[in-house]
């Protein structure tokens, strides 16, 4: 009986035992250490704010064109006895030579045919003025008083005399024509078109060709009325150290190309179809024919344009993209807290937004995206000195290792 007692109690034992050795192990347990979390200050970049004072830029472009465009036209029926080797598409030429020679025996034909008819007219009123003369003396030698007009012949001398004048103009038109048997160039420049070759007749009217004038060039450059506000446009009685500079540019064989122009001038109204006034800058000697040391600027090329416009002072200029909705701009204090500031946008492009007033001095522009930025939000421009959990276990490991050496 009492053996059943012990097999029955030892279980008991065993259970009651296990549970007081748990409830002492649990009661020695240190309980896990807390760590203080530590939030680290958004890392941002940023940029002093800096006033400067500048000068305003429009920007646009167009394409060269002669200023002047000739068509030549012949004055002259005949035949072409003579082209010059520079007559031809892309050909220069100077002001005065010759280009196309017309046949001229007939024109040298009718200058001799005018001078004979001239120097008969003129031999008629040296035969009229004397017969004149004669009549005069007869009526003073048998008549009294006034000699009546007819009497003196001088209705005969009058009409000599415009016959005389009539055969001058028949000369000088004879002499026009043969000079117009040589179509000479009107000023420097470059062949467009041919349309003449030797050969081939030609009437009074007939197009020969159409030349350029290389001595200035033009770029029609279209304007907004915004753009137009930031220029100081010229009148048509501005010299030229008042027109303001343009700065021509172009890639050419992967190489920026750039010329000096001037704006010359306005054409005055806008266009119809897209509301712009366009502007002309003017280029002198575009295809460097009296200069060297620059590539030639050709008609056609299409270019940017960059005009220098009015002045502004103490601008601040701040990336489009920093420019928030509302004309909102996000700056760090001193403290390096951030502040949203509403600014004064005098002007924008492209590139920059040009801010008049809204920024102070000693405060920093934020270059880095914030998605949700709020004001006083703690901010940071380099790196953080707490280090992460990681690198703290790691310090503090190394730290006791240390120490037991020691």
């Amino acid at each position: 009986m009492a053996g059943k007692w012990v097999k029955a109690g030892v279980p008991v034992i065993i259970v009651l035992g296990a549970v007081a050795i748990a409830a002492a192990l649990v009661a020695g347990k240190k309980p896990p250490e807390q760590k203080k979390e530590t939030r680290k200050d958004l890392f941002v970049e940023v940029k002093p704010v800096s006033r400067q004072n500048l000068t305003y830029q429009v920007w646009s472009q167009g394409s060269v064109q002669p200023k002047v465009i000739t068509s030549l036209t012949s004055e002259v029926n005949g035949v072409i006895v003579k082209v010059a080797d520079n007559f031809i598409e892309g050909g220069f030429f100077r002001a005065g030579d010759l280009l196309i020679q017309v046949e001229q025996y007939d024109y040298q034909t009718a200058v001799k045919l005018a001078e004979a008819n001239l120097a008969r007219a003129q031999a008629l009123l040296e035969e009229e003025k004397a017969r004149g003369k004669v009549a005069a003396k007869e009526w003073s030698e048998f008549s009294a008083g006034k000699a009546p007009e007819l009497g003196l012949r001088r209705p005969q001398l009058a009409q000599e005399l415009a016959n005389v004048r009539s055969a001058e103009a028949e000369l000088e038109n004879a002499r026009r024509n043969l000079i117009r048997t040589e179509i000479r160039a009107p000023y420097d420049g470059i062949v467009k078109l041919k349309n003449a070759n030797i050969g081939q007749f030609i009437s009074r009217g007939f197009n020969l060709g159409t030349i350029y004038g290389t001595d200035v060039a033009e770029v029609r450059l279209p304007l907004s009325d915004n753009d137009v506000g930031y220029l100081n446009m010229p009148g048509f009685t501005a010299s030229e150290q008042q027109q303001p500079e343009v700065l021509l540019s172009a890639e050419v064989a992967g190489q920026q190309l750039n010329w000096q122009a001037r704006l010359v001038r306005t054409e005055g109204m806008l266009d119809d179809e897209n509301r712009v006034i366009y502007a002309v800058a003017e280029v002198k000697d575009p295809y460097r024919l009296k200069s060297d040391g620059q590539a030639p600027l050709r008609f056609g090329r299409f270019v940017k344009a960059r005009i220098d416009g009015k002045t502004a002072d103490n601008l601040v200029l701040v990336e489009r993209h920093l420019l928030k909705p509302d004309h909102k701009v996000l700056t760090m204090s001193k403290d390096n807290k951030l502040h949203i500031r509403s600014v004064t946008v005098q002007r924008m492009d492209e590139e920059y937004a040009y801010i008049s007033s809204g920024l102070d001095t000693g405060e920093h522009l934020v270059l880095t995206a914030i998605a949700n930025p709020l004001e006083g939000m703690a901010l940071r421009t380099s790196v953080d000195p707490v280090l992460d959990d990681v690198e703290q276990e790691k310090t503090a490991i190394a730290a006791t290792e240390n120490g037991e050496k020691r």
